[in-house]
């Protein structure tokens, strides 16, 4: 068995055939973890915020005597406008081009 046997599928793409904001994510994960750092980036460039922002909100979890609100609402703003300047540029620059 292969890890993208485990992969969900994108409900939008699957039923609209468009992709979301968040396409990608789980391939490009995984081709960090197999230490392909390029490939996951040019597969999806917010890979490496979304990761920073799994991990603290992981260590919010267990560090229970600091606050990582503040910095947890900054770094989803960060991965949000990450992820629409992506995905602007995947489908309208790149296209275009």
């Amino acid at each position: 068995m292969k890890i993208e046997d485990f992969m969900l599928t994108c409900p939008s793409k699957k039923f609209l055939g468009i992709e979301c904001l968040g396409c990608g994510a789980q391939r490009a994960i995984v081709f960090v973890f197999e230490g392909k750092f390029s490939e996951a980036f040019h597969l999806y460039p917010a890979v490496y915020t979304v990761l920073i922002f799994l991990f603290t909100l992981g260590l919010s979890f267990v560090d229970k005597k600091r606050k990582y609100s503040k910095i947890l609402l900054i770094m989803i703003a960060v991965n949000l406008v990450m992820m629409m300047v992506s995905y602007y540029y995947k489908h309208f620059y790149i296209h275009a081009h």
